[in-house]
């Protein structure tokens, strides 16, 4: 097993664990105000909408863990990807000038996936999601998965959100991009929030790790518990 993705695998099967349980936290505790602390990190209270993110991160894992496997049988190795640096733009033809002809006729265009937006609820079909991943550095798809699943660094323990920290880092993934969507979900969140007083008993900004284990019953890193998420009294 290439070492990379023995540590990869550990993380994605974490992920599809913690990604189950929370699907039936957010069915027990969808009306509750605890809920905040888990909508505020999809952008919003709307059940339904949460479901089907968590389903989408859901398969993604699965395809991503089918992916791994699969290179490891063949002993290939996860490389790290290089930060990219800005393109320099190419020099603009002088003025009477004629461009220089093409070396090869134009291929035809290819059908181009739609564009990943994190806040929309659709489903892609799992062709889609594999051929997605296939093309999609490993980073890049964790930082999808953990915006699918609300994963937040609250959520975590310091041992697992350092080892996603890295994967984003060293794997394609981009911070500041998943900074910049988490800033927009808290604004958005507390737009909605704001029209809906039956939820201001709780303190979504709140982040300690006790209450965050009180909302999801642990941290992601730690073992869940074994039996099935409480629904309210």
């Amino acid at each position: 097993m290439p070492e990379s993705i023995a540590a990869l695998l550990q993380l994605v099967r974490i992920l599809l664990t913690h990604g189950r349980r929370l699907a039936e936290t957010v069915v027990a505790k969808g009306d509750t105000p605890q809920f905040a602390s888990i909508g505020v990190a999809f952008g919003t209270h709307d059940v339904s909408n949460v479901l089907a993110r968590i389903q989408r991160g859901m398969l993604r894992l699965l395809a991503l863990d089918a992916y791994l496997c699969r290179r490891a049988q063949k002993g290939r190795e996860i490389p790290f990807v290089e930060p990219r640096t800005p393109a320099v733009p190419a020099a603009r033809p002088q003025p009477g000038t004629a461009p220089a002809a093409p070396k090869s006729p134009p291929k035809s265009p290819r059908k181009r996936s739609l564009p990943y937006n994190p806040e929309s609820p659709h489903i892609p079909t799992m062709e889609e999601i594999e051929a997605e991943v296939r093309r999609t550095p490993v980073g890049r798809t964790i930082a999808r998965i953990c915006l699918d699943l609300g994963v937040v660094p609250a959520f975590c323990t310091g041992e697992m959100g350092n080892a996603l920290l890295q994967v984003l880092e060293f794997y394609g993934g981009s911070l500041s991009k998943l900074f910049a969507i988490r800033r927009k979900r808290e604004i958005a969140f507390q737009k909605e929030r704001d029209k809906r007083p039956q939820t201001w008993e709780w303190n979504w900004r709140d982040l300690r790790k006790d209450r965050m284990r009180q909302v999801l019953g642990y941290l992601i890193g730690e073992d869940p518990p074994d039996d099935p998420v409480p629904y309210p009294a």
